[in-house]
């Protein structure tokens, strides 16, 4: 791997990388997913044969016989519901914004306090800040939903952490779509490439901040939800 020279700006995830929203997020897909048949997505699972991978498989099955998940993904806590409906839907950009919905609407019934998701995440934003570099936080929640989780995390006083912030309905598309990515560049007036670093927990992130795929797709225009 090249060495890594000093970042102009930093782009971070938010859940599972700065905040722990776990519990409201596992609970408001247990609602969701028993709705599955009434939002016409049972049938656009990825049929058997499907994922890419042997533990993707077993969930999508899981999933298709008993409309919940499985006890150890939630008591594992490392996926976010956009992994899931990634693993549920593949590449059906449509079954996957109308689970996002559902979601949102589950979740809003349930989101609660907002944690750290360390001991200093604040701190470690400040000392970034006070350094002279650009900050952005990317996330694939609404932005209602968002801002009062902001608001919560340590009592506030994190909304002046961050230079952008892009959540999933200021976009076409959510993560792992470059949209957020290129979103972001475009409000801080940066191109794509080795002195943005992007901070995530997933695949999903991976995918979406690979900015040597970025690097010849033109910016979408700004669009204000």
């Amino acid at each position: 791997m090249p060495r890594l020279g000093r970042p102009r700006a930093l782009l971070f995830d938010w859940h599972g990388t700065l905040a722990d929203t776990f519990e409201a997020m596992y609970r408001a897909v247990d609602e969701m997913l028993p709705e599955l048949g009434a939002l016409g997505l049972q049938a656009r699972l990825l049929p058997p044969g499907g994922a890419r991978l042997p533990e993707h498989e077993a969930l999508v099955a899981h999933v298709r016989a008993n409309r919940g998940l499985p006890g150890e993904v939630k008591r594992a806590r490392r996926m976010s519901r956009t992994e899931i409906f990634e693993i549920l839907f593949g590449a059906d950009a449509e079954a996957k914004h109308v689970a996002h919905e559902a979601f949102d609407r589950c979740y809003a019934r349930h989101v609660g306090e907002v944690l750290p998701f360390e001991p200093g995440v604040r701190a470690m934003l400040g000392r970034l800040r006070a350094a002279g570099l650009r900050t952005g936080l990317l996330t694939n929640r609404r932005r209602a939903l968002f801002s009062g989780e902001l608001r919560r995390v340590d009592q506030g006083g994190w909304q002046d952490l961050f230079d952008v912030l892009v959540c999933g309905d200021d976009v076409p598309r959510r993560k792992p779509a470059p949209d957020m990515v290129l979103r972001a560049l475009r409000e801080l007036g940066l191109p794509a490439g080795p002195e943005v670093w992007f901070v995530g927990d997933s695949t999903t992130d991976a995918i979406a901040g690979n900015f040597s795929a970025l690097e010849d797709l033109a910016l979408p225009p700004l669009r204000r939800a």
